[in-house]
């Protein structure tokens, strides 16, 4: 639940990559329609079975997408860093969401009201380019998501999922540093912290991440991406 609904600052608006392909008649009704708020860590964004009223974007912070599955465990589909925008194929058929949105950290979400999300898609080209493409790339990352979690290899397990975070389309924050601790990493992942730091740790000696204080950077994404 969003705490606080403001308007987008210049800065956020700025911030969203669908915004700026967007002409400026559509970019008003946007603005307009666009709202931001906060969700505290351990909040649910969205819950499988309730209905859909928004297509939501992080503009700072960090989700989960995942499933409960019938024995108690969980299926994690994906991370949501900055940049990212989710629901399309939800917000599309007007109906409930079948997946859980979890925020990992206090993280600052954007919501488009579904009206306004039809509008541009019935109005703008450039948007429905836009969302044409994000599900284009979200059948590959849930197809990539369900792998990942059944893989034995928890090295291969983690350099994928750092692989998703910094995905060019999905996740187009700018550069490859991630500011995500072990822990929340590990929570993305379904490990603990001691083997995600293992794990780590083996990657940097192989060059492909960087471990920096409060993240890490992505050296090879394509190298993590086809990782084991």
């Amino acid at each position: 639940m969003l705490q606080t609904r403001r308007h987008a600052t210049p800065g956020e608006l700025h911030a969203i990559a669908w915004f700026s392909q967007l002409k400026p008649t559509e970019q008003r009704l946007a603005e307009r329609a666009l709202e931001i708020g906060q969700v505290r860590q351990g909040d649910f964004v969205c819950m499988a079975g309730k209905p859909v009223r928004a297509w939501l974007g992080v503009i700072d912070g960090l989700l989960k997408m995942s499933n409960s599955r019938a024995d108690g465990s969980s299926i994690s589909y994906a991370g949501l860093p900055s940049g990212s925008w989710f629901g399309e194929g939800t917000c599309l058929k007007r109906e409930a969401y079948r997946y859980d949105i979890l925020a990992l950290r206090t993280s600052t979400i954007a919501a488009l009201p579904l009206e306004a999300f039809h509008e541009l898609v019935n109005r703008s080209i450039a948007f429905n380019r836009f969302i044409m493409l994000q599900l284009n790339e979200r059948v590959g990352q849930f197809i990539s998501g369900m792998e990942i979690d059944r893989l034995a290899n928890t090295d291969a397990r983690v350099a994928r999922s750092l692989a998703a975070l910094v995905h060019p389309v999905l996740a187009p924050a700018p550069g490859n540093t991630l500011r995500i601790t072990q822990q929340e990493l590990a929570q993305l992942i379904g490990l603990s912290r001691q083997r995600v730091n293992v794990a780590l740790v083996r990657l940097q000696k192989q060059g492909l991440v960087m471990l920096e204080y409060g993240g890490l950077r992505v050296l090879d994404a394509a190298a993590l991406r086809d990782y084991g």
